[in-house]
């Protein structure tokens, strides 16, 4: 009988990230994670589609070119089923993708699909929630489920936005704040989870 300790349902990384083994991250060298982010089963990423077109092959100072295609930042969570592709685009008569960037404290729910250019900090987005091609999403801001955001949307900070297609229906409110803070939510996930405080 061996003595090693049985393999959890997270990898968890030097930097707190806790990746799921049944999660799927294509091109893993094209994706960033800030540190402690969440990644749960069925979630996939696709780092594989990366910017095909560079401005200058090489940068002025020989350096090789940033290929980061998905960009998170710190406390991330990124519910079960969800899906972080990369927004694409013809550009100089050829197709190519462009980055997605995601701030810190951003929630994303069960089964959304996100292909915004740029997501800010303290963001929640919904369960099947699909984010277009494009689509800028300022600071504190809320997406109910089920919501639509069109390509190319952009989303003012303070928002709260629901529909098909997406349409502004109130504003956080102010010290609304804190329920965007995902560190507590953190530490229920993982090999050895914290409860959940009450």
């Amino acid at each position: 009988m061996s003595k090693r300790a049985p393999k959890g349902e997270y990898i968890e990384t030097d930097t707190g990230n806790k990746v799921a083994r049944k999660a799927t991250l294509v091109g893993t060298q094209n994706i960033m994670l800030g540190g402690k982010t969440v990644i749960q089963p069925e979630v996939m990423i696709r780092g594989d589609l990366i910017r095909t077109i560079q401005a200058s092959s090489q940068s002025a100072s020989g350096a090789a070119p940033n290929n980061t295609a998905v960009s998170i930042g710190r406390y991330c969570f990124l519910s079960r089923g969800s899906c972080l592709r990369p927004p694409g685009r013809l550009y100089k008569g050829a197709f190519t993708y462009m980055p997605l960037r995601m701030g810190d404290h951003v929630f994303v729910g069960q089964g959304s699909v996100i292909q915004a250019a740029a997501i800010g900090n303290h963001v929640h987005i919904g369960a099947k929630v699909a984010i277009g091609e494009f689509a800028i999403i300022k600071d504190y801001v809320r997406i109910l489920d089920g919501t639509v955001v069109p390509p190319n949307m952009v989303i003012p900070s303070f928002s709260i936005v629901a529909g098909q297609p997406a349409r502004l229906i109130g504003e956080v409110p102010e010290g609304g704040h804190e329920a965007f803070e995902l560190r507590s939510l953190y530490k229920t996930v993982g090999n050895n989870p914290h409860p959940a405080p009450s």
